[in-house]
Order: structure tokens, then sequence, then C-alpha cells
């Protein structure tokens, strides 16, 4: 069925179907299509995630395939695509729980591969459970609130209007370049990946450096120029005010450059300044939605109280979710395993029984407060890494007080984190597709089936990912000769905070410094919220900066300036138009230029990505060696200039009319 057929001039809290018409939505085609996209979107966001400790949402590129696929069908529609977005946007957000945790433990030791059966079985229980939690929050965070979930209302629009297929060229287009980038610098090894320089200056050290990765200048242009200023923010704290302070201090470390010894003392030192910041960041999150939290929970019983009363019959095929029963159990059960995976880590009861219970608190307050943050500022930049690190911190205070050392205690408090982070990151996930569920008139409980479909598929390659990647590149500290390792920073931070808080040598200093900082941000973002500014500054935006390694950040920074770009060419624009009709075309074409450009970005991340995991393979099978290497002395200049044709590109995307109605965002050249 066509997409126009219900296009009736639908106001934005009217859902695109209407409740009383019943369309086809849980088919076999969707859910083989919608496993499989969480599998690739899933692995991915792994390499994306292990790179630059972000991942960004797959929710419009997964939309923007399933209509390419689906319209060779006759009988599809646009909630039957809809529920495929909801199972293949699982895999990218499950990603992000397993990568920020699990690779701790390869980190601390603790395991030197990846498991496969403890990966995917927390993998997957983590996220079942965020699903579980978020289920009856639906009501009170979507229908009767007014937060936005940006990601959630973007899909549903690129839904809307893609019933052509429309943004396929962009996405593919970006993928090739992403893809090509990849292939000459990590393949072919045609240039360096990295334009960095580092200079002492006195009895200092100052250092400066770009990441020449398209997938990092989309990250960059999709979180927008608000974001990523504040990370780049956070980068010039640590890297230039931080390091040299301390260099000055204490001397220049032993290094074989002056590259090598910034990294050193960002190492050992200064990014601990990130985990305060990001400490302080998530317990200001929780301090900042306590009321909506228990306000949502409690509307939230009182709406299943009457269902209960009246039956389902009285409610609206868009307003049925699973039955509350149903969730009860199904926790209940998903528990038992749980146990079981802590009694292999600390073979006594009590102690796995209480992880548990930790884990059990922990992840439905985390699950509610990612819900809710996610309606706030989106999927991709939901503060989950705060929320674990706070998790994480306080299992391994709370174990500490229990008798636990530092043989098994940094694992245990990695294993609570790591099972509350995926129900944290589905939680976020769930109702932003949720939301996109509810703008377009779908029901309810069959996307939650579909979460839950996605997330189990999500969870069986987990591992084997992992597995290539640590074999073929390298993660956090573990490198492979030959190749830059994936930095994996928010797993090297989960693992720093356990391991620190066990062996009584977590450097609180520098972490009361990163605590201090975030103080004084949220109080600089507070004068701002009360002077109503455009501008606001999230502190745990900043403590991200804090924390990455530079030359991530400034890529990211990039980005965000080409995004910056594009809303002053439009708001010229508007201020150029003279009649109500004019402004109205201007908006059109904003709205179709920059949905072109967030398409060409998402594929500049997913070709990066992919081609990284697919490079993986033969230099596994070569025993850590790339057969690829053409073995050239390598140099970065050729990649920034590349990257300059990129950033111009995405900007060129991101403006210019294509000489079609506002609907197109396939062409431009």
């Amino acid at each position: 069925m066509s997409m126009k057929a219900h296009d009736r001039g639908h106001y934005p809290d009217e859902p695109y179907i209407p409740a009383k018409t019943s369309l086809v939505e849980l088919t076999v085609r969707a859910v083989v299509l919608g496993i499989i996209l969480s599998i690739v979107l899933g692995a991915a966001n792994v390499y994306l995630g292990l790179k630059a400790g972000l991942t960004v949402a797959a929710s419009i590129p997964a939309a923007v395939i399933s209509m390419a696929v689906l319209r060779f069908f006759k009988t599809s529609n646009v909630l039957e695509n809809n529920q495929v977005q909801t199972a293949a946007s699982a895999g990218e957000s499950l990603a992000a729980g397993v990568i920020f945790t699990i690779p701790a433990l390869v980190i601390l030791g603790v395991w030197d591969h990846f498991h496969y059966w403890e990966t995917t079985l927390i993998a997957a229980l983590g996220g079942l459970i965020g699903v579980f939690f978020t289920v009856p929050l639906r009501r009170a965070l979507i229908e009767g609130s007014k937060l936005q979930y940006p990601e959630g209302v973007a899909t549903a629009e690129v839904l809307k209007v893609g019933d052509q297929g429309a943004g396929i060229k962009s996405l593919l287009g970006g993928g090739a370049i992403g893809a090509v980038f990849k292939l000459a610098d990590s393949g072919f090894g045609l240039w360096a990946g990295i334009y960095e320089a580092a200079a002492r200056v006195g009895r200092t050290l100052i250092y400066g450096g770009v990441n020449l990765s398209p997938a990092l200048i989309a990250v960059g242009y999709i979180v927008g120029f608000n974001v990523a200023i504040l990370v780049f923010i956070g980068g010039t704290i640590n890297w230039f005010v931080a390091i040299p302070i301390y260099v000055a201090m204490h001397g220049l470390p032993e290094a074989e450059s002056a590259v090598d010894a910034a990294y050193q003392v960002w190492s050992a030192k200064t990014r601990y300044i990130g985990v305060g910041a990001m400490i302080a960041g998530g317990l200001w999150a929780l301090v900042q939605m306590r009321g909506n939290l228990f306000s949502g929970i409690r509307s939230s019983l009182e709406a299943y109280r009457a269902i209960k009363t009246d039956g389902y019959s009285s409610i609206a095929r868009t307003s049925r979710d699973l039955p509350i029963q149903w969730i009860g159990l199904l926790l209940i059960v998903s528990l038992i395993p749980l146990i079981l995976i802590y009694l292999y880590i600390i073979p006594m009861v009590s102690i796995a029984v209480a992880m548990a219970i930790i884990m059990l608190i922990a992840g439905f307050f985390f699950s509610a407060v990612s819900a809710y943050m996610a309606g706030l500022v989106g999927s991709s930049n939901n503060p989950i890494s705060g929320v674990t690190i706070a998790t994480i911190l306080t299992a391994s205070l709370i174990l500490l007080g229990m008798g636990i050392g530092s043989a098994d205690g940094p694992a245990a408090a990695i294993l609570i984190g790591a099972v509350v982070c995926c129900a944290a990151a589905i939680g976020g996930d769930n109702m932003q597709d949720l939301k996109s569920g509810y703008l377009l008139g779908a029901t309810p409980w069959k996307q939650q089936a579909m979460q839950m479909i996605g997330v189990t598929a999500g969870a069986v390659v987990m591992a084997p990912v992992l597995t290539l990647l640590l074999k073929a590149y390298g993660i956090g500290p573990l490198s492979v000769p030959g190749q830059k390792a994936l930095a994996a920073p928010q797993a090297q931070l989960m693992a720093s905070v356990a391991d620190g808080v066990f062996a009584r040598n977590l450097p609180w200093l520098f972490v009361i410094t990163g605590i201090v900082i975030a103080v004084i941000i949220i109080v600089i973002d507070s004068v701002l919220k009360m002077r109503e500014s455009k501008f606001r500054m999230p502190v745990l935006a900043v403590a991200v900066g804090l924390y990455l390694p530079f030359e991530l950040g400034s890529s990211i920074f990039l980005g965000g300036i080409v995004a910056a770009m594009s809303n002053l060419y439009f708001a010229k624009r508007r201020r150029k138009a003279k009649s109500e009709t004019q402004q109205r075309a201007v908006q059109g074409h904003q709205d179709s230029a920059q949905r072109r450009g967030l398409l060409f970005a998402a594929g500049l991340i997913t070709g990066e990505a992919l081609l990284g995991i697919f490079l993986a393979i033969p230099i596994v099978l070569n025993e850590g060696n790339n057969p690829l290497a053409l073995g050239l002395k390598a140099y970065a200049w050729p990649g920034a200039i590349l990257m300059l044709g990129v950033l111009y590109l995405l900007y060129r995307l991101s403006t210019r009319h294509t000489g079609r109605d506002s609907n197109d965002i396939d062409t431009a050249s």
C-alpha cells in the first residue's frame, strides 16, 4: 500500500496510519531483513565504537535500506518498514552496550579472548532486560510527554517520504567513499591515518592532530555543531592545558617522539580528568530527571491497572503494549542465567545474588534514565557511558565493602556494568523506535517483539566480531604488529575505574579535577538555560572530549562545522525571503538537503565500518600481517587533501538545491 494513500495533512501528534486502519506489520520478510540488518549494522558499530568511543543511531539508514528492498514487494507498507528498522537499530544499540564494557575484561587480562557464550548471554540478556524495563514507560514518556525523541521523529519522516526509495543514492555514495578511504588507509597503506605533530615549547609540550576518517566527520555532522564543539572544547582543555601543565611540572616522559610522550601523559594521567567529569555528569543527569522518572512510573502503573479492569478491547491498536504480566515473568526468568554467569566468575552464591540485585536495581533505574535522555538529546548523544561509569564505580565500592579483593573484584564490577550498559543502550533505542511507531501509527507490542528479535540476532555476532578485530588490529593496549590498535576509549575507561578502585591506586587528583571542571560546566549550562540560550553545554559532551584522544575530537569538530555552515546558509536564505511562500520554499529545501546530508554521513560511517571488518579477515588469516599493504612510506598529506574534498562534498550535499520538489533527497552533484 502506498504511504501517500494516507497523507491527509496530518498533524505531528496524529498517527500517520489511523488507529482504526489495520496494515500487516509483522511478516516473514520483515523479520528476516530486520535480523540481517541488525547483524550487519551491529557489527559495523562494534568497529566504530572501538575506534572512536562513539556509535551512531542506525534507524535512518536501516529505514532507507528497508524501503529500497521492500519496495520490490507490492504488498509492503510503511508500518512493515518501521518494523524492520526497529529490529535493525537494536543491533547498533546493543553494540554500544557491549563495546563500552566487555573489552575491559580483555584489557584487564581476565580474558585472553572474547568468550562466546558469556559475551552472547550478557549482551542478549542485558538487551532484553532493557526492553522489559522500558515497556511500562512508553505511555508516560511518549503518549503522555512532550519529549522530542529527535531521531525517532527523523526516522518517521524518512519513512513517510521514502515510498519511492528516496535517499538510497546518498547512502550508497557515502558508503562507497567511506569504504575507499578505509581500503586506501588500512588496506593498501597509501597514507597515514592521522595528521598529527607535537613539539617541545620551553619546558612543556604541545600536541595537535586530526584523524583522517570520514566516519568521524560524519559523526560530527550528525550530532551537530553544539555537541561537536563541546567535544572539541573538552579535548582542548586536556591536550592544550592539562598535558602542558603536567609536563612543565613533572618533565617529559621517556619516549621515541614528542607525539608518543604526549600520549603517555594522556594515557597514564590526564585521561582520568575525563573519568571524573563523566562521573559527575552521569550523576547530574540522574538529578535532572528524577521527578520525571518517578511520575512516569506512577502514570504507567495507573494506566496498566485501567487496562486490567476494562480489558484490551477498550484500548486502541496504537496503544497496546506487551502484557505487563509477561514482562514481569520474562524479567525473572532472565535473572537466572545472569546469576549463573556471576557464579562462574565468583563461585559464591551470596555474592552472585548480590551482584544480580545490584544489576536489577541499576538496570531499571538507568534504563529509565536512558529512555528519558534519549527523548531529550537522541540515542547518538545518550550518556550511556556516564551511567555505566556510575554503575561500575558504585558496584566496585559495594563489592570492595563486601570483602571482594582485586583478583575478582574488577571483573565482577565490569560484568554488572556490562548488563546495565546493554540494558540502558537498548532502553533508549527502544523508546526512540516506539516514538517513530507512535507518529506512524504502529502497534507497540509488535515493535517490542521486533526489538527483542533484533537484540537476540545482534548478540549472536558480538563475540566473533570482537575476536576478529582483536586479532586483526588489537584493542586498547593490546596491539598487533604493523597495525594501529583500536582505541576502545570507553572500555579502557571502565577498566581503569574498576581496577583503580580495587587496587586503591585510582589517581584521585585527576578524577577530582574532572569533577570540578564538570561542576563548572554544569553551572555555565544552568545559566544558559535560565537565559533560554539556543547554545547549551551538556556536561557529558565535554566529558567525552576530555577523555578521547584529541585527534578524534578534532575530526568530529570538523563535521560539526559543516553542519553549522549548512544551517547558516539556510538562515541567510530565509532572511532574504520576502514572502511566506518563499519562506516555506526555503524550509522545504533545507529539510530535503540536510536529510540528504544526513544519509550521506550515515553512508560514510557504514562504509568505513563495514570495510574495516572485511579487511580484518585477510589480516587474521595472514597471522596478523596485512597482505594488502603495498609497503610504501605513508604520509598523511594525501589523506588530508582528500578529507577536505569529503568535507566540501558533505557541505554541497547538505545545501544544494536539486531542482526537484522538497521531497527529493537523491540528487547532489
